[in-house]
């Protein structure tokens, strides 16, 4: 018996929503712009949007321009409307350090280096076991924290990962206990901790062993990880994965990384947790760009500049279903090895920075080889890619201009809240100089998107904090024709090294009043979905044109849960050499 008109009617519309949601809305069309403004002062080597007009870098002790207290800064605040800088004053040294966000919106930046002595005579104390904290103000008044007696990390980390946790508290994962090019089973660091601690798996306070770390010797530093809709975390490191349930620790490993290709530092490549969409049910796919398939077991002297980075880009979509499958290989326009992968409000993905050849680190051991390296090498390109276009359609160069700078070793990017994407960095020097090919990179330039020139809405009313569940309404302005909008909340994340902790765009449910005057949002359904903390909010119009990105935290705004009796076993822990070195500053 054939449906009546009205509920055939139904199904259209209902067929047509999704169809609408499944990918069919358009990108804003035009050429893309690229502006070289501003100076960053340290070398930014480390990046994090604080704020809708703040950035945060790190760099590690050197002898960069930038001063304060009659020393050199390692460390600057930068005001995005004005381009300026302004230095800030960590105690301890910052080299290859992490970072996430808490649920209240304190940033904790942790772990670093041991101490080093520059010219001047200045000195950095170890930071390898530092945990540094940073509250976002609307003024000068806000500088970093540090208090070794207190708070610390219970062991040596250099050159590990963070993410945030669907409680508000943070995980911190790997690394090494010393410094050097690659890591290996004398240093290497196979366990993971939490701030604040937890008296979690039978480790009261104190670092939990993972075998991941283990396996994964020696290219493994820097592992990508991220959080997943179910409250797990994806990790990767040199040519495997896993999901871990880090309240059970429990790991599954996952089918390898396809063709050999290595994908931490040094052989660094970039991973990125697709939008989760209404569309696709928030289902989680990783993508994984670059890498190298260079011998991690080759003495350090014997990498060279010119090995071939891979263009390989790799994606798992993170359901049984999923794993079974396998991953689904595809390239990029060109090899890259550093290569950053920047979510953008509209869904798209943009690749940028890097180099075609080599591995990450100081010409002084092997030379790094990039944007300049040969003639017969392009220059790299930044190119955008479509995670829903068909297979070989998905990534474009077209109209977006290419950067005489070259960004490699130490250099970042991140998405900031105007909709740009600031790059900034390269350094493959061990020390501060304005001499060879590849000095010292202190510009910041500005890669404008074509909806950056459309005509934009705005919106009013973004609450400062939202529960998880909860719905609220903005007032918006919309451009003529636009028939309905999409809600994207972004967390930007911190860069580092061609990782981007924590980066992640969900897709809130919505719904345009009849006036289109007003927008119902509700928020992210729980801490797993989004970590609770701070994110900025993206309204995007049907025809791909994204508002302001404005800042809101996601939950109530409160403090991580604090176990006492976990502070206290950790508070026990061996004090660093923090504490004998803070004097000199």
């Amino acid at each position: 018996m054939a449906p009546a008109p009205s509920l055939r009617f139904s199904s259209f519309l209902a067929l047509l929503h999704c169809t609408m949601l499944a990918g069919a809305v358009p990108f804003a069309a035009g050429k893309w712009k690229l502006v070289q403004e501003g100076n960053t002062g340290v070398s930014a080597m480390q990046l994090a949007v604080v704020s809708e007009t703040k950035a945060i870098i790190f760099d590690k002790v050197e002898a960069n321009p930038l001063q304060t207290n009659g020393h050199s800064a390692w460390s600057a605040e930068i005001d995005l409307p004005s381009r300026t800088v302004r230095a800030l004053n960590p105690i301890t040294n910052t080299w290859c350090a992490t970072g996430s966000f808490l649920s209240n919106g304190t940033f904790i930046h942790s772990a670093g280096n041991p101490f080093v002595n520059i010219s001047q005579g200045n000195i950095g104390p170890d930071g390898r076991q530092a945990i540094r904290m940073f509250t976002p103000c609307t003024d000068a008044s806000c500088d970093i924290i540090e208090d070794a007696q207190h708070l610390r990390l219970t062991s040596r980390r250099w050159y590990a990962s963070s993410a945030r946790l669907e409680d508000g508290s943070m995980f911190i994962f790997g690394g090494s206990i010393d410094n050097a090019f690659i890591n290996n089973v004398t240093i290497n660091n196979p366990t993971f901790e939490f701030f604040p601690p937890k008296n979690i798996n039978g480790f009261n306070g104190l670092q939990i062993p993972t075998r991941f770390m283990e396996d994964t010797v020696k290219g493994n530093h820097f592992p990508n990880v991220h959080t997943l809709p179910d409250g797990r975390l994806f990790i990767s490191a040199n040519r495997e994965a896993m999901i871990l349930d880090w309240k059970t620790n429990t790991e599954v490993r996952l089918p390898g990384i396809p063709n050999g290709v290595r994908i931490s530092s040094p052989f660094s490549a970039s991973a990125v947790l697709l939008p989760l969409t209404q569309a696709n049910n928030f289902t989680p796919e990783i993508m994984i760009c670059g890498g190298s398939v260079v011998d991690d077991t080759l003495e350090e002297s014997q990498y060279s500049s010119q090995t071939p980075a891979s263009a390989q880009c790799a994606r798992l979509v993170l359901t049984p279903a999923g794993i079974a499958t396998g991953w689904k290989v595809e390239s990029m326009p060109q090899p890259r090895l550093m290569v950053e992968l920047i979510l953008l409000p509209d869904g798209r993905v943009l690749a940028v920075n890097g180099a075609q050849t080599g591995v990450a680190g100081y010409n002084s051991t092997f030379d790094p080889v990039g944007l300049e390296s040969n003639a017969d090498k392009p220059a790299l390109t930044a190119a955008v890619y479509d995670p829903d276009a068909p297979l070989g359609r998905r990534f474009s160069s077209a109209d977006i201009p290419a950067s005489s700078i070259p960004r490699m070793y130490h250099s970042t990017a991140s998405l900031t809240p105007d909709g740009s994407v600031l790059l900034a960095g390269s350094n493959p020097n061990v020390q501060f100089t304005t001499e060879g090919r590849f000095p010292s990179e202190y510009r910041m330039e500005f890669l404008s998107p074509p909806y950056m020139f459309s005509n934009r809405p705005t919106v009013n009313g973004v609450p400062a904090t939202v529960d998880f569940g909860k719905t609220f309404t903005l007032n918006i302005n919309l451009p003529p024709n636009v028939r309905d909008v999409s809600v994207s909340l972004m967390d930007l994340g911190f860069a580092t090294h061609g990782v981007h902790m924590d980066q992640k765009l969900v897709q809130l449910q919505s719904t345009l009043s009849r006036n289109k005057k007003t927008l119902q949002i509700t928020a992210p359904r729980d801490g797993r979905l989004f970590s609770p903390g701070p994110g900025f909010l993206f309204i995007v119009t049907n025809e791909g044109v994204p508002s302001v990105g404005h800042k809101v935290l996601i939950g109530t705004g409160a403090s991580p849960p604090v176990d006492q009796g976990a502070i206290d076993k950790y508070a026990a822990s061996p004090l660093p050499q923090i504490l004998a070195l803070m004097p000199n500053f």
